[in-house]
């Protein structure tokens, strides 16, 4: 649970992904700043709806924070936790003076109480306390953003990026940042293998870098997303939610013990189901008009639909239910990361054979 316990809550030291734990460069990749651009800011305004750039607007100030000082106190909050006059307590003057990052999430949800704390807050921020508010930059609570803004907030743009061109152009910073080379064709194909969610994009790119020495070419993001001897995350992804539990768990146990990250196979698990759920959900047409429909690319959706049978509205929310625990299990909130895989899997696996079942 998040919330105002403990020194960091529950959200203060970000999802610890393999798309986080990388080198500090390459958390500031790919999200746009103003020329205002301290660290240490007032406020910080992280607007858009990517979720792995917005935890990375995050870290970067929490890094900078910890770096001025070890001992800063992080509380990270949704926006249903900040309730009226709770800014002011958080950011009330402290006998030890000690630093603080004050980070609300979904700001655009904000009650019009608390809006008005904040704003009032924007107008004389406290020192020593760094006020990061994340934005989707719809409509929804443009009040708030345009009070940030003429505050002079440090702003991060953290877009969803819908565009091919645009996760392509992500994946060649990520490689940039962490100082390595890759050829056009092995940020083609990984873009290719794993679509469109930018955790999975920058886990892959994390796991290629400490793996691979030298230039990573088209032959080498072969072999780890398009076979490694049939034990990638996406195996165990596709396996699960055909419904074949058995093969879904020797693939998922060959994985982990050929060095596949967990929180790799959580987010292939996810994109599964989730893509199981768009397709379901979406208007019959070709291949190439649901692909630019849904994002994907259109051999991903023959795939999909064959593996759809069998899946109802209710498997596929149980489905992302178990997704979600085994994705907080893995990262942390279990004492067991392999048991947490193989429950979500046979979970999945389950749901995949619910229709037919009631």
């Amino acid at each position: 649970m998040t919330g105002l316990t403990g020194r960091t809550g529950a959200h203060s030291s970000v999802p610890v992904a393999a798309a986080l734990s990388v080198p500090r460069a390459m958390l500031y990749a790919m999200a746009k700043k103003t020329a205002h651009d301290d660290l240490l800011a007032s406020v910080t305004l992280a607007v858009g709806q990517e979720e792995l750039l917005l935890d990375r607007a995050v870290q970067e100030v929490v890094a900078a924070a910890r770096a001025a000082d070890a001992d800063t106190d992080v509380r990270d909050l949704t926006s249903d936790q900040l309730q009226p006059g709770t800014l002011a307590e958080l950011t009330s003057p402290s006998l030890f003076a000690e630093r603080k990052v004050v980070v609300v999430r979904n700001a655009q949800d904000l009650s019009a109480d608390t809006v008005k704390d904040v704003k009032a807050y924007l107008g004389a921020p406290a020192e020593e306390i760094t006020l990061v508010l994340l934005h989707a930059g719809a409509a929804k609570g443009k009040a708030l953003l345009d009070a940030a803004r003429k505050a002079g907030a440090r702003e991060v743009a953290c877009p969803k990026m819908t565009k091919p061109a645009d996760r392509l152009a992500f994946v060649r910073q990520e490689f940039r940042a962490t100082g390595r080379s890759a050829t056009p064709e092995a940020c083609q194909t990984l873009v290719d293998a794993i679509g469109s969610d930018l955790r999975e994009l920058a886990a892959a790119v994390s796991q290629l870098v400490a793996d691979v020495e030298g230039t990573i070419d088209e032959a080498v993001v072969g072999r780890y997303y398009t076979g490694r001897a049939e034990a990638s995350s996406f195996t165990v992804a596709d396996r699960a939610v055909e419904g074949r539990a058995a093969e879904a768990l020797e693939a998922l146990r060959w994985s982990l013990a050929t060095g596949v990250a967990p929180v790799m196979i959580t987010s292939a698990l996810a994109q599964g189901v989730r893509a199981i759920g768009k397709l379901s959900s979406a208007r019959g047409g070709r291949p190439a008009d649901l692909a630019r429909e849904l994002g994907m690319p259109p051999w991903k959706i023959d795939r999909v639909r064959q593996q759809m049978r069998g899946w109802t509205p209710d498997g596929v929310a149980d489905a992302l239910r178990a997704v979600a625990e085994a994705d907080a299990g893995v990262k942390g909130g279990g004492d067991d990361p392999e048991y947490a895989l193989e429950k979500a899997v046979v979970a999945i696996a389950r749901a995949a054979r619910s229709r037919g079942r009631g």
